[in-house]
């Protein structure tokens, strides 16, 4: 399943702008900075994302082809702050929802959609 691309562009205009307050804040939020692939601006995204020791798992709700998703598998990665706590995600990959390298915490929402990012958190 993946939501409605409708949905995606209200929640880029309307929610995600209040949803940045809390994200960096609030597990299982987290905020995703990246560059964008052909602009070069700097992106701030809130997603919901799950961690378990050094990985972290971002269920894809709006699919794999979002832009946010495609400049951080362009750049090989991105900034990730989470629980107030700053992050670099290397070496991301889409994997199927079902895939048992789910991060755990994820899994009961992972179910309802196709793909999940994951990738290594490192230290800032």
């Amino acid at each position: 399943m993946q939501l409605p691309a409708t949905l995606a562009r209200i929640n880029k205009r309307v929610t995600n702008p209040i949803q940045r307050r809390w994200a960096p804040h609030l597990a299982p939020w987290a905020m995703v900075e990246h560059t964008g692939r052909h602009s070069g601006r700097r992106y701030a995204t809130p997603v919901l994302a799950w961690a378990r020791d050094d990985t972290l798992a971002v269920v894809l709700a709006y699919g794999r082809d979002t832009d946010w998703v495609r400049n951080v598998l362009a750049a090989g990665g991105c900034d990730i702050t989470r629980r107030g706590k700053h992050f670099h995600l290397v070496r991301p990959r889409i994997i199927p929802a079902d895939s048992p390298d789910v991060v755990r915490g994820a899994r009961p929402f992972a179910s309802a959609f196709s793909w999940v990012l994951i990738g290594t958190l490192e230290p800032a």
